[in-house]
């Protein structure tokens, strides 16, 4: 043993004898709740090199933490994790719903105010204590350590349902390789004598009677279950198997599928609208999208719709940016992150409501040209009968019904009612148009499975652009789901410590079970409930008390030092207000609308009558509205329950339990030097080199209390705060008698 070594007593009630010089060199001397621990060792002569220790498993060997290979896929990743369906199916309909172009402004301001500040946010912390959502915000403060658990939960629940939608894809994908495409015309029912349309498909159409009898044949409500339907069972289960195996190495193994899942639906997107745009009436669709009703973003309704949209197309309070974000170097530039995620998720928006507009300017022209066919025969059959041959227009040629325009058939519309204005009613004559057709708002399935899936069917080489489009929401689906997944995961690892492969396989495993839920006949309803119900009032409280955690309990200023720390430089001003004040406030406002919207609203959804082939809003039964309001507890108890687990010391706040993270930040230990004391016992004790000399010349090894969180912490003289060794969890070692 070393000269003028110091037996140090711990509260783990054993006795431990070593020497700076052990500490340094052989860990293996250390107990295993030492090695909770890590160690910065910076030159003056040279940077410091950060070396973060995770906690070992029951071995006691310590394990480093996995990082990206590349900024790209990391970057991949993010983008793949923000960019989901919701870009596609949701962003066009609430930009046509809302305005039009007029939508884009309220979404581009609240994306600056709430977008990029919590994005930012997120990035910012999960990079810096490199620990998931369980971790960060029991670290940031133990009693809000329930903001983790609480994402945990919702991500599940969100995984439980979209996965779903990633095997009502699959499903598609797998009927797309046919000429023609099955759901091109309705079936027809063959008897001995006659053989006649179906009529369910007869009242509705093909690509509806496809949706709701053949790929779900879902019942008539959401008491009556039906038994599982075995297609989307299969679907389901290679949707989860997909996932698995993308996630069982972790990011080794997710972050090379990023490169394929997240850049193949640009490709695919950008393909769909060159062919598109090449298309009769694709501008008519563009040009209805853009054209700006100003008046509308007057109305509060637009400005909550824009903030919704914004903080779920970022992915915000799951989980998985924190996550993806903690595999990075504390040095990386996330300020530049989350602007470049935020603007590439709001421009892919951008080109998929260019896209879905120009297809479904193409549908409007094929339906209005239909509409035209069949309104000028029906004045054909009344020509003589409630109709004068004198009302037609005499450059139009009735005999010749295909050659009438839609201009030629709106003018005799309006010379008709004009003359006929009383009997007008009575002649069943519709007013055709593309605006009528594109005023049709669709989103969400309707827009994916019926009415871009129509409109495909009438493209040229359809089942290559069915393949095509399903490829790419399936894709669109892995994205999120890889970071939804990663965002349970991750905090569950860092907190357990079991190993990733067996909790990877058991997570799906039980979410593939929980998962036949919605794949039974009614299915589709509880995947409708799960949306509306599980996710959106939940994350915006964990938002909030992340927004909250930070800026007041943490504190702004330190989170700032921190910030400047790992950024090497200090972030605009502009952070500083909207964390504190601006963000908050924004977000209280939202949640406060949101809550009074759902009240107001009776829990209800849409079911298909299969008698009478259309949709029709149904009451949620008693039993499913306490499922409802069953699901936002569950979300939300976490956070209550640890606070006050903490609050009333049922859980120490310094113990390193299950929740706690294996090493904390803290300050550095300055202490007076005491007569008589050499180097190796001033360094055990906490002095800083400064005060001492060093017994190793040109080095500075600094210690970090996990303590005093309220206290400032001190800089290191190189600027860095340096983290040491010192016991997770627990108080000052204490001075040893010996």
């Amino acid at each position: 043993m070393p000269k003028n070594s110091k037996a140090v007593k711990r509260e783990l009630d054993d006795d431990v004898t070593e020497s700076v010089r052990d500490l340094l060199s052989n860990e293996d001397a250390c107990d295993d709740s030492f090695k909770k621990t890590s160690l910065i060792v910076n030159n003056h002569e040279g940077e410091g090199k950060e070396c973060d220790v995770e906690e070992g498993g029951s071995d006691g060997e310590e394990e480093e933490r996995p990082a990206w290979n590349s900024k790209l896929q990391y970057i991949l990743a993010q983008v793949g994790f923000s960019v989901g369906l919701g870009n596609v199916w949701r962003f066009p309909y609430l930009c046509q719903k809302n305005g039009g172009g007029a939508y884009l402004v309220p979404y581009l301001i609240l994306l600056i105010l709430i977008g990029i500040p919590l994005f930012f946010l997120e990035l910012a912390v999960g990079q810096r204590i490199r620990r998931g959502s369980i971790g960060v915000w029991n670290y940031i403060s133990p009693r809000l350590g329930g903001i983790g658990f609480a994402s945990c939960v919702v991500c599940f629940f969100v995984a439980l349902y979209y996965n779903v939608i990633i095997s009502w894809s699959l499903f598609y994908f797998s009927q797309s390789f046919q000429q023609p495409l099955p759901w091109h015309e309705c079936p027809l029912v063959k008897n001995k004598t006659t053989t006649y349309v179906v009529p369910e498909c007869e009242k509705s159409s093909a690509t509806t009677y496809y949706w709701y009898r053949q790929a779900l044949d879902i019942s008539d409500s959401i008491s009556e279950g039906g038994g599982l339907n075995w297609k989307m069972t299969v679907c389901l289960l290679a949707a989860w198997s997909m996932v698995c195996l993308a996630m069982i190495k972790g990011i080794q193994s997710s972050g090379k599928v990023m490169y394929f899942s997240s850049l193949f639906p640009y490709v695919v997107l950008i393909c769909f609208l060159v062919r598109s745009l090449l298309l009769k009436g694709s501008v008519d669709g563009i040009r209805h999208m853009f054209t700006p009703k100003l008046e509308i973003m007057l109305e509060a309704k637009v400005w909550r719709e824009a903030a919704t949209q914004v903080f779920f197309a970022l992915g915000l309070g799951f989980g998985g940016v924190i996550a993806f974000s903690s595999y990075n170097k504390r040095d990386n530039n996330c300020h530049f992150d989350a602007v470049l995620v935020s603007f590439i998720n709001f421009f892919t928006s951008v080109l998929a409501t260019l896209v879905v507009f120009a297809v479904l300017g193409f549908k409007a022209n094929i339906m209005n040209s239909k509409c035209v066919a069949l309104n000028t025969n029906r004045i054909v059959t009344l020509l003589g009968n409630g109709i004068e041959q004198n009302l037609i227009p005499h450059h139009i040629n009735l005999t010749q019904v295909s050659q009438v325009t839609a201009e030629d058939y709106q003018q005799m519309i309006e010379v008709i009612q004009r003359v006929k204005e009383d009997d007008f009613q009575k002649l069943g004559l519709e007013s055709c148009s593309i605006e009528n057709e594109l005023d049709k708002a669709v989103q969400g399935t309707g827009l994916a499975f019926i009415a871009f899936t129509e409109a495909m069917t009438h493209f040229p080489a359809s089942p290559f652009w069915s393949v095509m489009f399903f490829l790419m929401l399936v894709n669109l689906g892995l994205g999120s789901m890889f970071g939804t997944i990663e965002g349970i995961l991750t905090p569950l690892i860092d907190t357990f410590k079991v190993r990733k492969e067996f909790l990877t396989v058991g997570c799906c495993v039980l979410a593939f079970s929980i998962g036949l839920l919605f794949v039974q006949r009614s299915g589709n309803y509880f995947v409708t409930m799960f949306d509306d119900y599980s996710a959106t009032l939940p994350l915006l409280i964990v938002v909030i008390l992340e927004n909250v955690a930070i800026a007041w309990f943490y504190g702004i200023d330190k989170f700032f030092e921190d910030l400047k720390d790992m950024l090497g430089f200090t972030p605009y001003r502009f952070y500083y207000y909207m964390w504190k004040y601006i963000t908050p406030i924004l977000l209280l406002v939202l949640l406060c609308s949101s809550f009074i919207q759902l009240t107001m609203t009776p829990p209800s959804y849409s079911a298909w009558i299969q008698e009478e082939a259309i949709e029709k809003t149904l009451r949620f039964p008693p039993w499913g509205i306490v499922f409802c309001i069953s699901l936002v507890v569950m979300a939300i108890m976490p956070v209550p329950v640890v606070f006050g687990l903490r609050y009333f010391n049922i859980i120490d706040e310094n113990t390193s339990g299950l929740s706690t993270v294996s090493y904390k930040k803290g300050r550095i230990i300055k202490e007076t030097v005491r007569p008589g004391e050499d180097d190796d016992t001033s360094l055990i004790q906490g002095k800083s080199p400064s005060e001492v000399p060093s017994p190793m010349p040109g080095n500075n090894i600094y210690r970090k209390q996990s303590g005093s969180r309220g206290t400032e912490a001190d800089t290191a003289p190189n600027g860095r705060y340096g983290i040491g060794y010192l016991m997770a969890g627990m108080p000052d070692m204490p001075e040893s008698d010996l």
